[in-house]
């Protein structure tokens, strides 16, 4: 079982996006949705890691409630959504991690992400390329990948391992 820190920045159904401004140490809110998109989980980061694209992290957690924003919760990887990104005509990898909480009321129930419908793993997908083509980026999907394979990325991405 691979667990990490999970700072929230965006609770599920959200129609704002939220950002953790390291700057400021606080969160803004970086945008709004358009009507009919909300986030269909928590979305939030691993501290400490940075991805191709120079921010930390990507997570989406699966969990039975939403969190707030700010919240640490340590979490269980079960895999990723792998992704190219194309912005200003740099394509980046940034997958998207995804988690459940380590602290549940469903523990002995074991969750990978290739248990997930094609439909479901479709719609995240096709969340994230909506929600980066309203930022004028490309978002390819590229397959699942594994807990373990997604672990390695996570220390590769560590600025503290």
């Amino acid at each position: 079982m691979y667990t990490v820190d999970v700072v929230i920045e965006t609770p599920k159904g959200s129609k704002y996006k939220y950002k953790f401004d390291e700057e400021q140490n606080r969160f803004r809110v970086k945008k709004i949705l358009p009507t009919g998109l909300a986030f269909p989980y928590d979305f939030g980061f691993i501290p400490g890691t940075k991805g191709d694209d120079g921010d930390p992290l990507d997570v989406m957690i699966f969990a039975e409630d939403s969190y707030l924003p700010g919240s640490v919760i340590e979490c269980k990887i079960i895999g990723a959504i792998k992704a190219k990104q194309t912005s200003d005509g740099e394509t980046v990898r940034n997958d998207r991690i995804m988690a459940v909480p380590a602290m549940t009321m469903e523990e002995d129930k074991e969750v990978a992400l290739h248990h997930f419908s094609k439909d479901r793993i479709r719609e995240l997908e096709n969340f994230f390329i909506y929600y980066n083509k309203m930022e004028e980026k490309e978002f390819k999907p590229l397959g699942i990948l594994s807990a373990e394979e997604t672990w390695k990325i996570i220390k590769e991405g560590s600025e503290v391992a």
